[in-house]
Protein backbone atom coordinates (compact mmCIF):
# COMPACT_ATOMS: atom_id res chain seq x y z
CA UNK A 1 0.00 0.00 0.00
CA UNK A 2 1.53 3.38 -0.99
CA UNK A 3 1.53 6.10 1.19
CA UNK A 4 -1.01 8.20 -0.20
CA UNK A 5 -3.19 5.22 0.71
CA UNK A 6 -2.12 5.31 4.16
CA UNK A 7 -3.05 8.39 4.21
CA UNK A 8 -6.90 7.95 2.93
CA UNK A 9 -7.13 5.27 5.15
CA UNK A 10 -6.52 7.05 8.43
CA UNK A 11 -8.41 9.82 7.26
CA UNK A 12 -11.60 7.49 7.43
CA UNK A 13 -10.30 6.03 10.20
CA UNK A 14 -10.22 9.19 11.90
CA UNK A 15 -13.67 10.53 11.06
CA UNK A 16 -15.58 7.55 12.17
CA UNK A 17 -13.09 7.35 15.64
CA UNK A 18 -14.28 10.64 16.30
CA UNK A 19 -17.83 10.71 14.79
CA UNK A 20 -19.43 11.99 18.18
CA UNK A 21 -16.87 13.31 19.83
CA UNK A 22 -17.04 16.93 21.86
CA UNK A 23 -16.65 20.06 19.14
CA UNK A 24 -13.24 21.42 19.93
CA UNK A 25 -11.87 17.66 19.30
CA UNK A 26 -13.14 16.07 16.88
CA UNK A 27 -12.81 15.23 13.05
CA UNK A 28 -12.47 19.50 12.07
CA UNK A 29 -9.78 20.14 14.60
CA UNK A 30 -8.13 17.21 13.08
CA UNK A 31 -8.52 18.07 9.71
CA UNK A 32 -7.54 21.79 10.86
CA UNK A 33 -3.99 20.38 12.60
CA UNK A 34 -3.42 18.41 9.74
CA UNK A 35 -3.86 21.49 7.28
CA UNK A 36 -1.88 23.40 9.74
CA UNK A 37 1.00 20.49 9.77
CA UNK A 38 0.86 20.50 6.04
CA UNK A 39 1.83 24.29 5.59
CA UNK A 40 4.21 24.20 8.39
CA UNK A 41 6.03 21.24 7.08
CA UNK A 42 6.95 23.18 3.58
CA UNK A 43 9.83 25.12 5.31
CA UNK A 44 11.32 22.25 7.69
CA UNK A 45 13.34 19.60 6.97
CA UNK A 46 11.18 16.36 8.18
CA UNK A 47 9.40 13.47 6.58
CA UNK A 48 5.84 14.53 5.35
CA UNK A 49 4.34 10.99 5.37
CA UNK A 50 5.15 10.91 9.62
CA UNK A 51 3.99 14.88 9.59
CA UNK A 52 0.47 13.57 8.17
CA UNK A 53 0.13 10.71 10.20
CA UNK A 54 0.93 12.15 13.38
CA UNK A 55 -1.23 15.24 12.61
CA UNK A 56 -4.27 12.48 11.55
CA UNK A 57 -3.77 10.70 15.00
CA UNK A 58 -3.18 12.91 17.66
CA UNK A 59 -6.05 12.80 19.13
CA UNK A 60 -7.49 9.88 18.58
CA UNK A 61 -8.07 8.97 22.16
CA UNK A 62 -7.47 12.00 23.59
CA UNK A 63 -6.34 11.26 27.71
CA UNK A 64 -9.20 13.95 29.00
CA UNK A 65 -12.00 11.95 27.39
CA UNK A 66 -10.70 8.61 28.34
CA UNK A 67 -10.40 8.60 32.45
CA UNK A 68 -7.12 10.33 31.63
CA UNK A 69 -5.51 7.16 30.32
CA UNK A 70 -2.48 8.53 28.28
CA UNK A 71 -1.55 5.06 26.65
CA UNK A 72 -4.96 4.13 24.75
CA UNK A 73 -3.99 7.29 21.78
CA UNK A 74 -0.86 5.53 21.46
CA UNK A 75 -2.24 1.77 21.38
CA UNK A 76 -5.05 2.55 18.66
CA UNK A 77 -2.49 4.46 16.58
CA UNK A 78 -0.56 1.66 16.54
CA UNK A 79 -2.86 -0.92 16.45
CA UNK A 80 -3.93 1.19 13.50
CA UNK A 81 -1.00 1.50 11.28
CA UNK A 82 0.02 -2.22 11.80
CA UNK A 83 -2.97 -3.29 10.20
CA UNK A 84 -1.96 -1.14 7.20
CA UNK A 85 1.38 -3.06 7.21
CA UNK A 86 3.24 0.39 7.94
CA UNK A 87 6.99 0.08 8.98
CA UNK A 88 7.76 0.06 12.36
CA UNK A 89 9.83 2.81 12.35
CA UNK A 90 6.97 5.04 11.64
CA UNK A 91 4.96 3.37 14.01
CA UNK A 92 6.61 4.45 16.80
CA UNK A 93 7.68 8.17 16.04
CA UNK A 94 4.13 8.45 15.66
CA UNK A 95 3.28 6.98 18.83
CA UNK A 96 6.01 9.44 19.82
CA UNK A 97 4.37 12.18 18.39
CA UNK A 98 0.79 11.47 20.31
CA UNK A 99 2.43 10.68 23.61
CA UNK A 100 4.70 14.15 23.37
CA UNK A 101 1.98 16.02 21.85
CA UNK A 102 0.19 17.78 24.70
CA UNK A 103 0.53 21.05 26.76
CA UNK A 104 0.97 19.25 30.61
CA UNK A 105 0.95 22.07 32.69
CA UNK A 106 3.64 25.14 33.27
CA UNK A 107 6.03 23.03 34.48
CA UNK A 108 6.15 19.91 32.65
CA UNK A 109 8.92 18.98 30.08
CA UNK A 110 9.02 16.98 27.22
CA UNK A 111 11.09 14.05 26.99
CA UNK A 112 11.08 13.52 22.93
CA UNK A 113 12.10 15.95 20.21
CA UNK A 114 12.07 15.51 16.31
CA UNK A 115 11.20 17.66 13.89
CA UNK A 116 8.09 15.99 12.83
CA UNK A 117 6.42 16.23 16.51
CA UNK A 118 7.74 19.93 16.60
CA UNK A 119 6.08 20.57 13.24
CA UNK A 120 2.53 18.88 14.34
CA UNK A 121 2.56 20.41 17.68
CA UNK A 122 2.80 23.80 16.21
CA UNK A 123 -0.18 23.16 13.94
CA UNK A 124 -2.09 21.68 17.39
CA UNK A 125 -1.10 24.67 19.45
CA UNK A 126 -1.99 27.25 16.82
CA UNK A 127 -5.54 25.34 16.79
CA UNK A 128 -5.68 26.75 20.42
CA UNK A 129 -4.82 30.12 19.39
CA UNK A 130 -6.95 32.91 17.96
CA UNK A 131 -10.49 32.90 16.74
CA UNK A 132 -11.11 29.01 16.12
CA UNK A 133 -8.69 28.83 19.69
CA UNK A 134 -11.28 31.22 21.69
CA UNK A 135 -14.37 28.93 20.62
CA UNK A 136 -12.52 25.94 21.12
CA UNK A 137 -12.01 27.07 24.82
CA UNK A 138 -15.58 27.96 25.38
CA UNK A 139 -17.30 25.02 23.83
CA UNK A 140 -14.97 22.86 26.26
CA UNK A 141 -15.90 25.03 28.90
CA UNK A 142 -19.87 24.45 28.11
CA UNK A 143 -19.10 20.78 27.77
CA UNK A 144 -17.48 20.31 31.48
CA UNK A 145 -20.40 22.79 32.91
CA UNK A 146 -17.64 24.88 34.27
CA UNK A 147 -17.99 29.01 34.91
CA UNK A 148 -17.11 31.20 32.10
CA UNK A 149 -15.28 33.70 35.00
CA UNK A 150 -15.61 34.31 38.26
CA UNK A 151 -13.33 37.22 39.14
CA UNK A 152 -12.34 35.83 43.05
CA UNK A 153 -10.45 32.56 41.80
CA UNK A 154 -7.25 33.84 39.75
CA UNK A 155 -5.30 31.28 37.56
CA UNK A 156 -2.69 28.84 38.72
CA UNK A 157 0.19 29.22 36.71
CA UNK A 158 2.52 26.89 39.08
CA UNK A 159 0.20 23.82 38.57
CA UNK A 160 1.82 20.05 38.75
CA UNK A 161 0.73 17.92 35.88
CA UNK A 162 -2.04 16.40 38.32
CA UNK A 163 -3.31 19.82 38.89
CA UNK A 164 -3.74 20.66 35.42
CA UNK A 165 -5.49 17.43 34.47
CA UNK A 166 -7.76 17.93 37.61
CA UNK A 167 -8.81 21.26 37.35
CA UNK A 168 -12.06 22.31 37.43
CA UNK A 169 -11.15 26.17 37.19
CA UNK A 170 -13.47 28.62 35.11
CA UNK A 171 -13.27 29.06 31.44
CA UNK A 172 -11.84 32.22 31.19
CA UNK A 173 -8.75 30.81 33.71
CA UNK A 174 -7.54 28.48 30.97
CA UNK A 175 -6.18 31.23 28.50
CA UNK A 176 -3.78 32.20 31.18
CA UNK A 177 -2.89 28.87 32.07
CA UNK A 178 -2.04 27.39 28.71
CA UNK A 179 -3.39 29.60 25.80
CA UNK A 180 -1.48 32.98 26.18
CA UNK A 181 1.57 30.24 26.82
CA UNK A 182 1.63 29.33 24.03
CA UNK A 183 3.50 32.07 21.72
CA UNK A 184 6.40 31.94 23.44
CA UNK A 185 6.38 27.69 23.38
CA UNK A 186 6.37 27.36 19.47
CA UNK A 187 9.21 25.15 17.52
CA UNK A 188 9.16 26.82 13.74
CA UNK A 189 9.60 30.14 12.62
CA UNK A 190 6.49 30.17 10.41
CA UNK A 191 4.57 28.33 13.54
CA UNK A 192 6.03 31.49 15.50
CA UNK A 193 5.29 34.15 12.89
CA UNK A 194 1.44 33.02 13.10
CA UNK A 195 1.20 32.19 16.81
CA UNK A 196 1.75 36.23 17.26
CA UNK A 197 -1.33 37.46 15.40
CA UNK A 198 -3.65 34.70 16.66
CA UNK A 199 -1.85 35.97 20.43
CA UNK A 200 -2.94 39.45 19.90
CA UNK A 201 -6.13 38.68 18.96
CA UNK A 202 -6.65 36.83 22.33
CA UNK A 203 -5.25 39.72 24.15
CA UNK A 204 -8.00 41.94 22.38
CA UNK A 205 -10.44 39.80 22.67
CA UNK A 206 -9.73 39.62 26.72
CA UNK A 207 -9.54 43.54 26.60
CA UNK A 208 -12.97 43.53 25.43
CA UNK A 209 -14.13 40.96 27.64
CA UNK A 210 -13.03 42.18 30.73
CA UNK A 211 -14.95 45.95 29.65
CA UNK A 212 -18.02 44.13 28.92
CA UNK A 213 -18.02 42.22 32.47
CA UNK A 214 -17.90 45.24 34.02
CA UNK A 215 -20.48 47.62 32.31
CA UNK A 216 -18.09 49.83 30.69
CA UNK A 217 -18.07 51.63 27.91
Amino acid sequence: MNQEDIIQKTIQFVKEALVDAEGGHDWWHIYRVWQLAKTLAVSENASLFVVELGALLHDIADSKFHGGNEELGPEKARKFLSSLWVEDSVIAHVENIIMHISFKGGNETQGFKSPELDIVQDADRLDALGAIGIARTFNYGGFKNRELYNPYIKPNLNMTKEEYKNSTAPTLNHFYEKLLLLKDRMNTVTGQKMAEQRHRFMESYLDEFYKEWNGEV
